[in-house]
């Protein structure tokens, strides 16, 4: 069951509506929500030209300890005449009900209910044949890649900005892991892990803020070090890397945009300001090729984890790139 539009915290020209879940099995909430934000090009004058994608609708799904909130990307996909919604999946950012674990989940196919109700809510408002594009960052991109790749005809192509595809110490590592966190998901799901993170990727976005062009953050939705690490997430995403890494076959274009180098963060400097801290960009441009017979990869040269979050230079360029690729493998209708 689903809602109405109501005024979304973004402010106007962002509307937002909650969409009932049915609650997963083994947790014991006995409500589960995941909420849509729209946000929708101003209409054509009858004297103006046609938009370049005003037959598109996208749908973006965030990454991990992570909430929609970047309105300057959605105003790329409106200003070209796309409708433009995102996704908080279930217990993330406007989806986070009282008493919830935040951002858990111990199976990503329990996602495969958030997307679809999504799409439903997409599609009431036909006007005439339309494309979906699904774009999702990080842990979104790796659910939308495997959603993609059980559900084919949906979308027209699939835009990924900086896609955890594969875990941070390699595949070899993670076929180690897989048995111990299977083990420890069944014995307590919702065991907590230590993390290690010590704040320098959240620093790093504050450090090339460009107050031209503002956001703002929730830091209850959004935490500077990261939300805390279940058991049974820690599985579920081992299980998705191994997808991956067994070859999908997505059957539309796939865009992979990736920073251009990868840094550890062991310590602060400013070089972070221009690297991908958060996933190895190497590991993940070679999983990409997994993803189906059609794969783009564009390296974006100092662009930090979430490229749309970079210098405003640099924020430009990955722009441009996919704007560029768009009008090329995009198939037309």
């Amino acid at each position: 069951m689903e809602e109405g539009w109501r005024e979304d915290i973004l402010g106007p020209g962002f509307e937002q509506r909650t969409l009932r879940l049915t609650p997963e099995q083994d947790t014991d909430d006995q409500t589960v929500v995941a909420t849509i934000v729209r946000s929708l090009p101003k209409p054509r004058r009858l004297w103006q030209r046609r938009r370049q994608f005003e037959d598109i609708d996208v749908l973006y799904v965030h990454g991990w300890s992570d909430y929609f909130f970047q309105t300057r990307l959605a105003r790329f996909w409106t200003s070209r005449g796309a409708r433009f919604f995102a996704l908080d999946l279930r217990r993330y950012g406007r989806s986070l009900l009282p008493g919830q674990a935040l951002n858990y989940v111990a199976d990503l196919r329990a996602y495969d209910e958030d997307i679809e109700s999504a799409l439903r809510v997409v599609r009431e408002e036909p006007s005439g044949p339309r494309r979906i594009v699904l774009m999702g960052h990080s842990t979104g991109g790796l659910v939308l890649s495997l959603w993609a790749n059980r559900n084919p005809g949906v979308a027209s192509a699939v835009v990924l900005n900086s896609p955890w595809l594969e875990f941070q110490l390699g595949a070899h590592t993670r076929t180690a892991l897989a048995p111990v966190a299977e083990w420890r998901s069944r014995r307590d799901p919702l065991a907590t892990a230590p993390t290690i993170d010590l704040g320098y990727y959240s620093r790093a976005q504050k450090e090339v803020y460009d107050p031209d062009d503002p956001y703002t953050i929730d830091e209850a939705w959004r935490p500077p070090n990261s939300a805390p690490v279940h058991a049974g997430w820690v599985k579920a995403i081992l299980q998705g890397h191994a997808e991956v890494a067994k070859g999908l076959a997505i059957d539309v274009p796939v865009l992979t945009m990736l920073s251009k180098k990868f840094v550890a963060p062991t310590k602060w400097m400013e070089e972070l300001t221009r690297v991908d801290s958060v996933i190895v960009v190497e590991n993940i441009a070679e999983a990409a090729l997994k993803l189906g017979p059609s794969v783009s990869i564009e390296h974006i040269d100092g662009a930090i984890h979430d490229i749309f979050l970079s210098r405003r230079e640099v924020r430009q360029e990955a722009y441009d790139r996919l704007e560029r690729w768009l009008r090329g493998p995009l198939p037309q209708r």
